[in-house]
């Protein structure tokens, strides 16, 4: 397999961030808590490289469905655990099939091929995968039509399977029955039950392997290719080492928190009390209708994240794309992956702190062969203090007088950094950007323009 990555410069696409976001709460710890980390001795806000991660990939899988953008109408993935629910509905809706024999068919076939279900004596998650799946979007409806075209043979095998299965937990049941009472020996029937030929799970005909393994392969989804895959329960199936690598994201001054203390009102409530009719009977007619903590953040963050070009058209290539494909898909991921990088946002908590609608201060982006993370910039945390009393002034600019300064310094010493760019939309930093004597990068004026 060959390519090559001389139409669009260097093989690494290395970008940078500045953004500040007041009063939000993108990311929280398993007790509600925003994020954090200890860096150059203080302790900083983060944002989880997952957190953007997801909300980049849905931002570009939603863009495409709709027919916006560079990937406009290309094939792109979901990661679920209902593979199963969703060959199921695809067997009752385009093949009318009855929908306990769908499901109870698109289980068997699934987890015949290799994936974990749940419980199945709980309902909430029996027809669940124990794992969430990174799978092109028609992976269920290929599969349902797979079954459909060969059902008399799926369902033949289907009864078998669920018979051996059947008996197999009926003789656990009895095993785990006996040990509970005393018994070291088991009884005749259990004995021929767990001895007998039919005990062990006959395989799904290989067809019907085949089909469920091309319907779960990466393909042609492009988000894939760019964020990667890793699926462990099925050793056939390919995993993908994504061409995106991105950081976690961290403030570039010492963190500080809100506790908010906020209460709701109750609407019935208060129509009684505005309307004098407090006498009515009610359960509580005294304070708010409910109180509560949350804690919120606020500050300048930075952010890195680099693809590596020649990395995703070896993925698609590796899908099954053409050299010529591979290399149109790849311009289009490109252009689309920048745009995500600087539009998306995690939506957490969005309708309480508008924090999507957030726009970064300033997006560094160049090109090289190797990756470029310049979170050392700010190991020492910016002051905030007046910068006549020995501060930086506003973390904004501050950061941006930083982080484009250790930029500049950077590319005179390591010949393969090329085409910088910058891109603001902030007033203030504009200007600021004109004052810079070495930026190290051209200014430009709209994401488009920051990928060669």
């Amino acid at each position: 397999m060959t390519s090559n990555v001389s139409s669009t410069g260097g093989q690494f696409l290395s970008l940078h961030l500045l953004e500040t976001l007041v009063a939000v709460l993108p990311v929280r710890d398993e007790n509600g808590a925003p994020k954090s980390i200890v860096y150059g001795g203080t302790e900083r806000h983060m944002i989880t490289s997952q957190a953007r991660r997801r909300a980049e990939r849905v931002h570009t899988r939603d863009r495409a469905n709709a027919g916006i953008g560079a990937l406009a109408g290309r094939s792109t993935g979901v990661r679920t655990r209902e593979w199963a629910l969703i060959t199921a509905r695809a067997l009752t809706s385009e093949y009318g099939w009855e929908a306990d024999e769908a499901i109870r068919t698109a289980r068997a076939v699934i987890e015949a091929t290799g994936l974990k279900f749940g419980d199945p004596a709980k309902k909430t998650v029996a027809n669940l995968t124990k794992v969430l799946l990174f799978a092109p979007s028609d992976a269920g409806t290929r599969i349902a039509a797979h079954i459909n075209e060969q059902a008399e043979a799926v369902r033949s095998w289907t009864e078998e399977y669920l018979a051996v299965q059947a008996a197999a937990a009926a003789a656990k049941g009895k095993k785990g029955a006996r040990k509970s009472a005393g018994q070291d020996e088991p009884d005749a029937d259990e004995a021929a039950e767990t001895s007998a030929p039919g005990a062990k799970l006959p395989a799904v005909p290989s067809a019907t392997r085949a089909a469920v393994l091309t319907a779960l392969a990466p393909r042609d989804a492009i988000d894939i290719a760019l964020y990667g895959r890793f699926l462990a329960e099925i050793a056939d199936s390919p995993n993908v080492d994504g061409a995106v690598q991105s950081s976690h994201a961290f403030t570039v001054h010492e963190a500080e928190q809100v506790d908010d203390f906020y209460a709701a009102a109750d609407d019935a409530k208060l129509d009684r009390k505005k309307n004098a009719l407090d006498f009515l009977d009610a359960a509580d007619d005294a304070g708010a209708g409910m109180t509560g903590y949350q804690s919120l953040i606020t500050g300048t963050f930075y952010r890195h994240a680099v693809l590596d070009r020649l990395k995703l058209r070896r993925n698609l290539q590796a899908a099954g794309m053409t050299a010529q494909e591979a290399e149109e898909a790849s311009v289009a991921a490109e252009a689309e992956f920048v745009t995500a990088f600087v539009d998306a946002f995690p939506e957490a908590k969005k309708n309480s702190t508008a924090s999507t609608g957030s726009l970064p201060a300033l997006v560094l982006a160049f090109e090289g062969e190797r990756p470029y993370n310049y979170a050392a910039a700010f190991q020492a945390p910016i002051d905030e203090n007046p910068v006549d009393k020995d501060g930086e002034g506003p973390a904004g600019p501050a950061a941006v007088k930083r982080l484009l300064k250790h930029h500049a310094f950077v590319s005179r010493r390591r010949p393969d950094i090329k085409a910088g760019r910058v891109l603001t939309y902030d007033p203030q930093i504009d200007e600021l950007l004109g004052t810079l004597e070495d930026a190290g990068a051209m200014i430009v004026s709209s994401a488009e323009e920051l990928t060669a």
